[in-house]
């Protein structure tokens, strides 16, 4: 066991409070802007990060408070739901031009007694977020952290050399599963090139190898897209191509016991993954429901998305759909159809806004989409982009084997048991 000692925020760092927001005032100076988002999504800011970051203004006097160094620790201040409250990120750079915006604090940690990755793991544990939320001021539509509860919120800190060891193990995984980030950004960039350029722009190979169009393909008007296409393909609708499966009404399928069971997948675990406060439902639902890795899932009310599933096997919900290939539609060819086909869907949501945006079944039937006769072309494009979905699944899994990995060391460490890295953790880390 490691000894620890109870420390006060303030006994051993220093925070100030943001009062940055996003506009542009005349004779400010221009900085880029760490906003809330930024923040809450992110378990370190990086200058790699800096040309994503808004472009707003700031005074002399907030760039001195608010510029961010590294070690310092940003921490969400006010949201929406109070399980938003107080959750961290970790600077991990020194930024020339980059501030912490509203709704945000700043911790500056004194290097001799608080390390900064350490304290940034510190406020990502249980203890810290629950204090967290049980201190946030107000009801309704709006919560705060008071400054009062940043101060005294309690630390149990080993040795600066200790922390300095436990945080470099964070800052490792979290390195890694950004670097699977960034390689997945660009594989679904390649990816999504590949398909504009075969079915937007109709540059396909043709028979001899050459882009379709560009070679002179032979283009003929279709009426329903209002466009013209090759010669020899179709318009079409999304359910030609694909079986578009409504979840289900989880809570009437309610487990009887734990081992008997699946998390149940709504848009929050679309976008957030299998968390704690995640449901579950029985384990016998049908199977058309039952949501495994690389299954495509379109949420069709509210928020409009489409995205591979990676998060382990799952019950799904209803407002979602989970989408099937229809016999001789490769899955590579049915996503980017929806893909592309989602700006549609959102304008028909926005209109309809009044009753709550959601896609329907006959919107679904509606759809106009461009389809080739010749199944080659559909083989030939998935045997490109196959190769590319699987590895973009495995490092999707990877990335939620971490997480899970660093979500189980988080207690072990912040509490003294243990402070070495795990041989469990099987990845190289020395990536990044």
């Amino acid at each position: 066991m490691v000894t620890l000692k109870k420390y006060k925020l303030s006994e051993v760092a220093t925070f100030e409070i943001s009062n940055i927001d996003k506009k542009t005032k005349a004779g400010e100076l221009s900085v880029h802007l760490c906003n809330f988002t930024d923040v809450y999504y992110n378990w370190a800011v990086t200058e790699a990060m800096e040309d994503s970051f808004m472009v707003a203004t700031a005074s002399d006097n907030q760039i001195k408070k608010l510029l961010l160094r590294k070690g310092q620790v940003a921490i969400t201040k006010d949201s929406e739901t109070r399980h938003d409250i107080g959750i961290p990120t970790y600077i991990a750079n020194d930024f020339d031009s980059t501030v912490l915006g509203y709704h945000c604090a700043l911790i500056t940690p004194n290097p001799e007694m608080l390390d900064g990755r350490y304290l940034n793991a510190y406020l990502n544990s249980s203890l810290a977020k629950e204090y967290f939320a049980n201190n946030a001021s107000g009801s309704g539509m709006r919560y705060s952290l008071p400054v009062d509860a940043i101060k005294n919120i309690l630390l149990y800190l080993p040795s600066i050399e200790v922390q300095r060891e436990i945080g470099k193990i964070f800052s490792d995984i979290d390195r890694k599963i950004a670097l699977n980030r960034e390689i997945n950004r660009n594989l679904e960039a390649m990816a999504r090139q590949l398909y504009d350029y075969w079915f937007v722009q109709f540059d396909f190979p043709d028979e001899n190898g050459r882009p379709y169009k560009s070679s002179g393909g032979k283009m003929v008007w279709n009426e329903k897209l209002k466009r013209s296409i090759p010669s020899t393909w179709r318009n079409g609708s999304l359910p030609e191509i694909a079986n578009f499966s409504n979840g289900i009404a989880c809570q009437k399928f309610r487990p009887t016991n734990e081992s008997d069971r699946l998390p149940v997948i709504k848009i929050r675990e679309m976008r957030d993954g299998i968390t704690d406060e995640s449901e579950w439902v029985r384990s016998d639902i049908p199977e058309s429901v039952k949501v495994y890795n690389g299954d495509i899932l379109f949420s069709w009310s509210a928020s409009l998305e489409v995205m591979i599933w990676c998060g382990g096997k799952g019950g799904l919900n209803q407002h979602i759909f989970k989408v099937t290939p229809q016999t001789n539609y490769p899955k590579s060819f049915i996503y980017y159809q929806i893909l592309d086909y989602i700006e549609v869907f959102k304008s028909i949501a926005e209109a309809r806004k009044t009753t709550m945006g959601h896609i329907t079944q006959d919107h679904l039937n509606q759809s106009a989409i461009a389809i080739p006769e010749d199944n080659y072309i559909l083989q030939l494009f998935n045997d490109k982009i196959l190769p590319i979905f699987q590895d973009i699944v495995s490092n999707n899994e990877e990335i939620n084997s971490l997480t899970l990995q660093r979500d189980e060391l988080l207690p072990l460490l912040m509490n003294g048991q243990v402070y070495v890295m795990p041989t469990a953790v099987n990845c190289d880390l020395s990536h990044g």
